[in-house]
């Protein structure tokens, strides 16, 4: 950590940025015009604006009113140009540094979200907003060290040589983060070398093994997601024998190969008999509950993302901190990074995103949903005219209705569908704040994996055909995301329509599951083969009849029962409890589906 210079003002800087967050707020409609013209400006002479009729105009209406709204499927292939090596200004007049691929996927593959080098200092930017806005509900923070398990992610270069990866790796990459200048707030208990090392395990345990040795100087812990956090303190359940050896003895485990992260770590790690004692202690404990202010007794709070699929988590965080605020900072994606929350210490069932004008230009698509509980969200994917022109803007949202976002950025998407739908909870200023309702037509997710329904149908498909040579077939199915196992993992409820007399081995069954996981997009098999943040997937055999039971019970609730359909996804704790009750065979996939790092069409090329 870089040492404070001289004339540094931590009241001064952070009155600074509390400003500038009023005044953009204060002036959104102001700031989203001059976004657009910058943007428009900037990339006049591109390929994708002039193939619209857009020559150089940098008003709304013309835009809005010549510029289609769009998915990813619309731009692949200008984005698979660039990829392949085209260097012509196509999406952007400056070239695109880098694809940050998005964790949503597109053909059972990641998107690739293009971005400019100055996205990097626009992305930091938004990072600084942060612990101001915190500091005025958590004063002192300053004093004291964040405990945050920070990990690169595989990556990959397309054939034009152009590197893809995910963009906190980026990030992580950057000179903004590896050199970064001193501040008080990304004082970290991981030294980059932990953070930058590309085995997990080494990773994980080297970083743990520094929030230990510092543990009293921790004031905050976290991670990017909730379900991160819990693998980390599986982990330590895990392996808490040998870190503590460590700090007894003032040795790095052999295990820890990588001599970069071994000179960092032992720069902290000091022979600690008493700190070794006390995580000795705690850790023997038949309980595990409030182990993180057991371990930290220093922290304040936990931060991670508990908004969305997370939620699911937020029973288990709670049990691990013994309370602690759960606190949600910031909204952002592959596409960009768009706002910040100006309450964190609020409960993470109202947590709202202030959307920052300067970050990008924003539209809003209105949503009508009949069920908002039980029916993933579906749109269609091309809008009509009509439909295109009740996009509204960024200061002009109602109160309580949901939007799905639309953005244009200045690396070259232009009223591009991000796919996430969101509530407007209240107004900042002129600003909107918005709770996160969901992920368009994602039924299920453990961790950065989305897998919606058509996808899960031709998973499904794939896996039954092993079924057929012992005449059986599936009856009726659903699926349930359970995080009750660490990695969560994905369970399938299957009834069975048996017509031949043949008992089907469980070799058949493992081999179903293994079907289904080879069948699922590339954010999926990563989680499962590389990341291990996913668990093997898991086939439930239920009793015959399971499914009429289902819909009884829908019924009872009130469903209509010329309207019902099985769900083919499950939340709802009830009706969990009744499939499990009905279960008579459990089988899981014996072993991790095929994942190679990139594009498949990319392997044979580079």
């Amino acid at each position: 950590m870089p040492e404070a210079p001289r004339d540094y003002n931590l009241v001064e800087q952070n009155e600074k940025i509390l400003e500038f967050i009023e005044d953009v707020t204060a002036n959104a409609d102001k700031v989203q015009k001059r976004v657009l013209s910058e943007i428009l400006s900037n990339n006049a002479n591109v390929e994708y604006l002039k193939r619209h009729g857009l020559h150089c105009q940098t008003d709304r209406e013309t835009f809005k009113k010549l510029l289609p709204v769009i998915t990813y499927e619309d731009i692949q292939p200008d984005i698979n140009r660039i990829a392949n090596g085209d260097t012509s200004p196509i999406l952007c007049s400056k070239p695109i540094s880098e694809f940050l691929t998005s964790s949503g996927t597109s053909g059972g593959e990641r998107k690739l979200m293009p971005t400019i080098e100055e996205d990097l200092g626009r992305r930091r930017s938004l990072y600084g907003l942060l612990m101001p806005v915190m500091s005025l509900f958590v004063p002192g923070l300053e004093k004291g060290k964040g405990m945050y398990l920070m990990f690169i992610k595989s990556e990959a270069k397309t054939p034009g040589g152009i590197v893809a990866r995910p963009v906190l790796t980026s990030y992580y990459k950057s000179s903004y983060f590896k050199d970064r200048p001193y501040d008080p707030y990304t004082n970290y208990t991981s030294p980059n070398e932990t953070v930058l090392c590309p085995d997990s395990y080494q990773s994980m345990y080297s970083q743990l093994l520094c929030g230990l040795c510092q543990n009293k100087e921790v004031f905050r812990v976290g991670a990017v997601f909730a379900s991160g956090f819990i693998r980390a303190i599986r982990f330590l359940e895990k392996h808490w024998s040998l870190l503590c050896n460590d700090i007894r003895t003032g040795t790095i485990n052999p295990q820890i190969t990588d001599t970069s992260v071994r000179e960092a770590v032992m720069k902290i790690l000091k022979p600690d008999p008493k700190l070794a004692d006390l995580i000795q202690t705690e850790c023997s404990k038949n309980s595990w509950q409030g182990i993180i202010t057991r371990l930290w007794p220093n922290t304040r709070y936990v931060d991670v993302i508990v908004t969305g699929t997370m939620s699911q988590y937020i029973p288990t965080l709670d049990y691990y901190s013994n309370g602690l605020p759960l606190v949600c900072t910031m909204y952002a994606s592959s596409e960009c990074y768009f706002g910040v929350n100006l309450n964190p210490l609020c409960k993470p069932s109202e947590v709202s995103y202030t959307l920052i004008p300067t970050m990008c230009y924003f539209e809003f698509l209105p949503v009508n949903r009949s069920n908002g509980v039980n029916d993933p969200l579906h749109t269609p994917r091309s809008l009509n005219e009509k439909e295109q022109q009740e996009l509204v803007e960024l200061v002009d949202v109602k109160l309580g209705q949901e939007y799905e976002l639309v953005v244009t950025t200045y690396a070259g998407l232009y009223r591009y569908r991000v796919g996430d739908v969101l509530r407007v909870a209240g107004f900042k200023n002129k600003a909107p704040q918005f709770n996160f309702v969901c992920r368009k037509n994602v039924v299920l997710s453990i961790d950065s994996d989305k897998t919606d329904e058509v996808e899960l149908q031709n998973a499904m498909k794939n896996a039954v055909t092993h079924l057929v040579p012992f005449d059986a077939s599936v009856s009726d199915y659903t699926s349930y995301a359970d995080t009750t196992t660490i990695p969560g993992h994905y369970v399938l409820y299957w009834e069975l329509a048996l017509k031949g007399s043949t008992p089907i081995p469980p070799c058949v069954f493992e081999d179903c599951c293994l079907t289904i996981e080879e069948s699922l997009n590339s954010v999926y098999r990563q989680g499962r083969v590389s990341d291990k943040s996913i668990g093997p997937l898991e086939i439930k055999i239920v009793e015959q009849g399971t499914f009429d039971k289902l819909m009884d019970y829908a019924i009872s609730l009130g469903a209509s029962i010329n309207q019902y359909k099985t769900p083919r996804c499950v939340k709802f704790a009830p009706v969990v409890e009744l499939l499990n009750s009905r279960v008579v065979e459990k089988y899981f996939s014996p072993k991790c589906p095929k994942w190679v790092s990139g594009h498949k069409q990319w392997i044979n090329q580079n």
